[in-house]
């Protein structure tokens, strides 16, 4: 297996991965998606809440605020025992007096550490005499148990092959500006690949050219995988963690074998 790193910005990292198979980069992906975990706000306590949203709304919105996670203070409840630190849980408090706008800014967490990753998330508009006051409870958890918990967008592609049969093709001034990322050129009259790994495989050209001139697919043995971390968590955290669980449950899977021999 051989992996190249393509790009990586503060929102979104991209690699390469070869010699390989879509089992693996579909566990990978499977694996950020449903078992990294990360804080999240889990139960709330209205102590006031006189706004023009429900106790109901109010609290689903508050669960989907991006908090900041530190995966070495905390735990799943589940593995709170085993692990030397047993923290599972963290408190935040809220209260707002109207008119004003409610942020995510506003929530006041017990921990420095951990605090909204976008401040200006809208909670809710209080007007003249609305309050909110609130204490509501994060915990660790997986996506597998709520999408709240999910650390980013996780997604795959075959690595592009393609092939131009008939380079003096009429259309390859067309195919250039269709190509919605940029991914050929026009050289006297001639379509070139420009760019081979921005191809996204979306077959615009071989529509506009027909089969017979252009031949687009993805490989089954390269891939180019891309992580859109929400905040939580950086990218490097998210992949890290998610190796760390594939090898978990191959470890236990082992195990389980070798009671059955």
């Amino acid at each position: 297996m051989d992996i190249k790193l393509l790009n990586k910005e503060k929102e979104k990292v991209s690699f390469v991965i070869k010699d390989t198979d879509t089992v693996f980069v579909n566990t990978l992906r499977r694996s950020i998606s449903s078992n990294v975990p990360t804080l999240a706000i889990d139960t709330v306590k209205f102590i006031k809440n006189n706004s023009a949203l429900y106790d109901e709304i109010l609290a689903h919105r508050l669960g989907l605020v991006v908090l900041k996670t530190d995966l070495k203070s905390y735990s799943l409840k589940s593995e709170s025992k085993a692990k030397k630190s047993p923290t599972t849980e963290l408190l935040l408090t809220l209260d707002c007096k109207g008119p004003c706008t409610v942020y995510a800014e506003n929530l006041i967490s017990k921990d420095p550490k951990v605090k909204p990753v976008y401040p200006k998330t809208v909670i809710v508009k209080l007007d003249k005499g609305q309050e909110l006051k609130i204490e509501a409870t994060a915990v660790l958890g997986i996506g597998k148990e709520h999408a709240k918990f999910s650390p980013g967008l996780a997604y795959y592609q075959g690595y592009p092959q393609i092939k131009i049969l008939k380079p003096t093709a009429q259309g390859a001034t067309e195919a250039v500006k269709i190509c919605p990322t940029k991914v050929f050129r026009a050289e006297n009259k001639q379509l070139k690949v420009h760019d081979l790994e921005k191809c996204v495989l979306c077959n615009a050209c071989v529509d506009l050219l027909g089969d017979g001139v252009i031949e687009v697919k993805g490989s089954n043995n390269d891939f180019i995988f891309h992580l859109e971390p929400w905040g939580q968590l950086k990218s490097d955290e998210i992949l890290e963690k998610a190796i760390d669980v594939i090898d978990e449950k191959l470890d236990d899977f082992a195990a389980e074998i070798k009671k059955i021999k």
